[in-house]
């Protein structure tokens, strides 16, 4: 198996996020998104209609920062701040972010990508629904593609759920060196997690070092 069915299977086959036998695959709905630049990738999110959740946000959230980054942080989905600007992990979240980057010598747009699972806002902020990350994922898939990173820094027990193909807690994947598709993964708290719970803030820290020891050893 090559490497782009590599990443197609870990994102469309899992037990949370298992597509259904009736739906299309992954090959088929991508539409020759696995073949995109950066340019035609970045056209096809902000026109893309291809699920609900386009119709009800402001706005596509594609992703930001460095395109040939070694670290590659994914998050779920826009909030209302993201929907609003168009940009990932803003308002407290994202400067709480911006701290833990600058942290361990890192910044937004310098050697650092940051995108999430699903490029609309869900209302409500609601968790995604599955027939929206099958429509969603291609689009990732290609930026991780594009961007060939060292390592990515799974955000939020979402997105490693999502990207890892479990319904496990963050709990009981934390600390442990993951793959997805032969790129080493991590997992860790999402920034608004860590707002309201200010005591995981240690643990996230200790991920982050984790985190770097991996991209140095690498």
């Amino acid at each position: 198996m090559n490497r782009r069915g590599e990443i197609l299977k870990e994102m469309g086959l899992s037990p949370v996020w298992r597509l259904r036998s009736n739906q299309e695959k992954p090959e088929q709905q991508s539409d020759g998104i696995a073949f995109m630049d950066w340019t035609r990738l970045k056209a096809k999110v902000a026109g893309c209609t291809d699920c609900k959740l386009r119709a009800g946000c402001t706005q596509t959230v594609f992703g930001v920062g460095d395109e040939k980054a070694q670290w590659m942080l994914v998050g779920e989905a826009p909030g209302s701040e993201e929907d609003r600007l168009g940009e990932p992990f803003v308002g407290q979240a994202g400067k709480l972010l911006d701290n833990m980057l600058a942290a361990i010598s890192l910044e937004r747009g310098r050697n650092v990508y940051i995108a999430n699972v699903l490029k609309c806002r869900p209302p409500g902020n609601r968790n995604p629904e599955p027939d929206e990350v099958a429509k969603c994922s291609p689009h990732l898939l290609r930026q991780i593609g594009l961007v060939q990173p060292r390592l990515i820094l799974a955000m939020g027990r979402f997105a490693a759920q999502a990207l890892l193909g479990t319904d496990a807690t963050i709990a009981s994947l934390r600390g442990k060196l993951h793959q997805f598709a032969g790129v080493p993964l991590i997992v860790t708290y999402h920034p608004a997690y860590l707002l309201r719970n200010l005591p995981e803030k240690s643990k996230a820290w200790a991920d982050l070092q984790f985190a770097r020891k991996t991209v140095s050893d690498s």
